[in-house]
């Protein structure tokens, strides 16, 4: 409940390892650093101050991997967001990550939620 608190208006860029792409499976730990990097090192230009965090998941159902920004109404910056943390882990342009609301996330009744953008 506290990362809800803390994040309410914020939301994620989500990339689904196992189901979305299957190949980074045998660069999982490659695919991780370099999103740390993405943080510490500002690559998100202008936006890199609208990333707050980052999350992975390690499950047997399927990992998953995350960086959080603050406002999910900033269209500009989500976009650029996205487009960026795609370009910067080498996921083909024909696989998609979603972005998802992290209030959609907390209230979900099932398996999975709707994105509210992709790249």
């Amino acid at each position: 409940i506290g990362t809800f608190l803390l994040n309410k208006q914020g939301i994620r860029w989500l990339i689904k390892i196992t189901t979305l792409c299957p190949y980074l499976k045998g660069i999982f730990c490659n695919t991780w650093l370099e999103t740390l990097l993405c943080l510490v090192g500002e690559a998100f230009d202008d936006y890199s101050d609208d990333v707050c965090g980052a999350v992975i998941n390690v499950r047997a159902k399927g990992d998953k991997m995350a960086i959080w920004t603050t406002d999910y109404e900033n269209k500009e910056a989500i976009t650029h967001i996205g487009r960026v943390y795609k370009e910067r882990l080498g996921v083909p342009s024909k696989v998609i990550i979603g972005y998802q609301s992290h209030a959609d996330t907390a209230t979900k009744s099932g398996s999975t939620t709707k994105n509210k953008f992709v790249a």
